[in-house]
């Protein structure tokens, strides 16, 4: 039978969310400097609480040394590292949740991308001392100390986010942050037990989801939510990285875990797949992943129809980013039949509903910004 965007959810834990369309996590610079929900974030999350059944919040950084990673002239990234951040990601949970929606709180370290905590100190932390050449700051060897601290912070941010009221974490294993730099032999070149092999380089990111799904059967309620964000390659000149072979491994390891979802980070479109194999990243996924563990992801998403064909060949649920970013009201004007009203390009004249925040609009608005271009992105170009 084929699938409907308007199709209930259930995910592994018993909690049911209102169709196949979710919003994914999307950085908007726009918090204080100690990492703070301000106004222009709960006024850019507010605007998209109809917009699909499931809410992702963009990254929180879990340790003081995690973060920022991003940012700009009018915000930075969103913390979690302390219990001063409680009554922010309180009101983001209250604003996320307010029409019905489920709340996910995504929770990340930097690693050697904590580039506010790197200019403010003049290094950040990775997983080997390495020099990169597109940083302007060094980039120190985590200890096995500093390591297992780490993970007890993924954990101490999953209770904030119960405390706060969100109806689950994603964990961010992807974008090049700190759990994709243990994968990779690029950026993890140790020899002890968390580097070196497949095995000790999934290490890290197994050990953190172990934490995060402890805490969470110890304080959550039943039914939240543990998902686990992913990049399906990383691959250089050089032959370093990981390959898909490689993050397939780590899936099927996940998987023995008995997560809710995996969410599958996409640069390009939703179809898209490995050079040279007739399967798409998801397909791949697929065949390694229980059939109680949804499987999401994002690429290219514009209109109901892709959003169609996405779902009913490639996932359980999937994500529209610049979609919902043009248009807040996507997926309530799917979920009310008026698909054919949603907004596809970017003009100026739309770019008055889309209450972005400063920072987005910075972003988006500056040449060369590197970021996936919008439809008719041009039309708000500085």
């Amino acid at each position: 039978m084929a699938r409907k965007l308007t199709d209930s959810v259930t995910f592994r834990r018993g909690v049911t969310v209102n169709g196949r369309l979710f919003l994914p996590p999307m950085l908007t610079s726009s918090g204080t400097a100690d990492g703070r929900a301000t106004e222009d974030t709960l006024q850019y999350y507010n605007a998209r609480s109809k917009t699909a059944g499931m809410l992702i919040t963009e990254y929180h950084y879990v340790s003081e040394n995690g973060g920022p990673s991003g940012g700009g002239l009018f915000g930075q990234q969103l913390g979690i590292y302390d219990n001063h951040h409680l009554e922010s990601i309180k009101s983001l949970a209250t604003t996320m949740k307010q029409d019905g929606a489920k709340a996910i709180l995504q929770i990340n370290h930097g690693g050697l991308r904590s580039n506010g905590f790197g200019a403010e100190h003049g290094y950040a932390f990775g997983p080997s001392a390495i020099h990169f050449p597109k940083l302007d700051y060094q980039v120190l060897e985590l200890t096995t100390d500093q390591i297992h601290s780490i993970i007890r912070d993924f954990g101490l941010a999953t209770k904030r986010a119960i405390d706060a009221g969100f109806d689950g974490v994603e964990i961010h294993g992807a974008n090049h942050y700190l759990l994709q730099q243990f994968m990779s032999t690029y950026s993890n070149r140790r020899t002890d037990e968390w580097g070196g092999s497949l095995t000790n380089r999934m290490r890290f990111p197994l050990e953190v989801t172990k934490e995060v799904l402890r805490v969470v059967n110890q304080y959550a309620p039943k039914d939240f939510i543990v998902g686990y964000r992913i990049s399906p390659e990383e691959l250089h000149q050089d032959g370093s990285g990981y390959t898909i072979a490689d993050s397939n491994q780590l899936v099927k390891e996940l998987n023995k875990l008995k997560l809710d979802y995996l969410h599958v980070s996409i640069f390009g479109h939703y179809y898209d797949g490995p050079k040279g194999s007739k399967l798409s990243y998801t397909q791949i996924y697929r065949e390694s992943l229980d059939d109680e563990t949804k499987l999401l992801a994002v690429g290219g998403v514009f209109s109901a129809e892709a959003a169609l064909d996405a779902v009913n060949h490639y996932m359980d649920m999937v994500g529209m980013a610049r979609g919902s970013l043009i248009d807040p009201l996507f997926g309530y004007k799917v979920a009310n039949d008026q698909a054919d009203e949603i907004i596809y390009e970017i003009s100026p004249e739309q770019l008055k509903q889309t209450y972005w925040t400063k920072g987005l609009l910075d972003s988006f608005s500056l040449p060369n910004n590197g970021l996936p271009p919008l439809p008719n992105g041009d039309s708000i170009k500085k």
